[in-house]
C-alpha cells in the first residue's frame, strides 16, 4: 500500500470534520503556550471586567501551533461571535467593507494569513482598526468623493506564519503581538491522549511516545499521525494503536525517528549533494527539489533549523554537521559552515 493509498483512506470530508471535533473546546483544553494564554488571560479577563471589546491581537508562529484554536477560544471567553477569513480570500477592497460592515457590536474578526493581505486592501484595514471607520472613496477623478462608515466595535485578531513580511503600520496597530512556540514532546503527549479519547480510540502509552517524537513539534502533526495510525489499526490490527502500529505507521509514511518527512530529507540531500553542503540560495534549492519556495520557507525549514539540521546564512541555506550525521554521510571540510 502506497502513502497516497493510506492518505486517501478516509475522504477529505471525514478528516476536516475530525480536525474540528479535535479541535479545544474550553480554555483548558488548549495545551500547552503557557505563556500566551496567560498574557490572553489578562487581556480578555480586562476587557470583560470594562465591558468592551479587547484590543487587536496578532498570533504568529509556525503553521499547526494553535493559533486559530486560540482564535476560537477568545471569541468563547468574550462570549461573542468570530467572523473568519484569510488573507488571499480578501481579493478586493469590496470584499473587506462588506465584512466589516457586516459586523456587530463585540464581533472577532479572524484573518489568517494576514501577511497576505493586498496592499490596498491593507491600507483600508488602518482607520477600521484604528478608528472604527472605514473610507470608502465613490468616482474617479475630480468627482471623487469619499464617504466615512462608522463601524461597530470589534477585535481583530490575525494570524501570520511570516511576521517578518508584516508592514509597520499594520503591525503597529495591533495592541498585543504573540509568538507560538514549537511544543515539547510532554505537551504533544498530553494532545495525542486527548484526541485519541475524542476519537474512541485505545492507545498504548508507548505508541503515544512515538507519535509525539515524530509529530515535529507540532500538535496539527501529531493528530495527523494518529489519524492514520487509527486507520491502520483498524485495518491491520485489532484496533488499538499499539507502538508496532505506530511504528508500521511511520515507515508507510516514510517518516523517520526524528519526524522528517520525504521531502526535508530531500531538501537535506539536494543541499549536501548537488550544493556540496551550501550556501544554496532558496530559488535554486526550489528549482532543485521542485517544491514552492513558500512551502520550504513555511512548512519545511522551521523544522529543519529547530533541528539543527539547517543553517540560514547571508548567502543562503547551509547543512550542518548533524544533518550529514543524520543522513549517514561523510563531514568534510569542504563542507564547514559559512558565517
Amino acid at each position: 500500500m502506497s502513502t497516497d493509498r493510506l492518505e486517501a483512506d478516509k475522504p477529505e470530508k471525514e478528516d476536516y470534520a475530525l480536525d474540528l471535533a479535535l479541535r479545544p473546546k474550553e480554555w483548558s483544553d488548549y495545551v500547552g503556550q503557557g505563556h500566551v494564554k496567560r498574557n490572553l488571560r489578562i487581556l480578555i479577563d480586562a476587557a470583560r471586567m470594562r465591558a468592551e471589546p479587547m484590543e487587536h491581537v496578532l498570533l504568529s508562529g509556525p503553521a499547526g501551533l494553535g493559533k486559530t484554536s486560540l482564535a476560537h477560544l477568545i471569541a468563547r471567553e468574550m462570549n461573542t461571535n468570530i467572523r473568519v477569513t484569510s488573507g488571499p480570500a480578501i481579493e478586493r477592497v469590496g470584499d473587506l467593507a462588506s465584512i466589516l460592515t457586516n459586523l456587530i457590536p463585540g464581533d472577532i474578526l479572524f484573518i489568517d494569513e494576514v501577511h497576505r493581505l493586498n496592499k490596498l486592501v491593507e491600507e483600508i484595514l488602518y482607520p477600521a482598526m484604528e478608528s472604527r471607520t472605514l473610507d470608502i472613496i465613490i468616482g474617479k477623478g475630480p468627482s471623487a468623493r469619499t464617504i466615512q462608515i462608522d463601524l461597530p466595535p470589534f477585535t481583530l485578531v490575525a494570524a501570520t506564519t511570516r511576521s517578518g513580511m508584516l508592514s509597520g503600520p499594520l503591525r503597529s496597530r495591533f495592541g498585543a503581538s504573540y509568538r507560538l512556540d514549537f511544543y515539547n514532546a510532554d505537551d504533544l503527549g498530553k494532545i495525542v491522549m486527548r484526541s485519541a479519547a475524542i476519537l474512541q480510540t485505545p492507545i498504548e502509552p508507548a505508541a503515544v511516545e512515538r507519535i509525539s517524537i515524530s509529530s515535529r513539534f507540532t500538535p496539527r502533526v501529531a493528530n495527523r499521525l494518529l489519524k492514520r495510525t487509527r486507520d491502520y489499526a483498524q485495518v491491520h490490527g485489532a484496533g488499538t494503536v499499539t507502538d508496532d502500529i505506530a511504528q508500521q505507521t511511520l515507515n508507510l509514511l516514510e517518516i523517520d525517528a526524528l519526524g522528517l518527512e520525504p521531502m526535508d530529507r530531500r531538501i537535506l540531500d539536494a543541499i549536501i549533494t548537488t550544493f556540496s553542503g551550501g550556501p544554496v540560495g532558496l530559488q535554486a534549492l526550489a528549482a532543485t527539489t521542485s517544491e514552492e519556495e513558500d512551502t520550504i520557507v513555511e512548512v519545511y525549514e522551521p523544522y529543519l533549523m529547530q533541528l539543527g539540521f539547517l543553517e540560514r546564512t547571508p548567502r543562503g541555506r547551509v547543512a550542518t554537521e548533524r544533518a550529514y550525521e543524520h543522513l549517514g554521510r561523510a563531514y568534510t571540510a569542504q563542507s564547514t559552515l559559512i558565517s
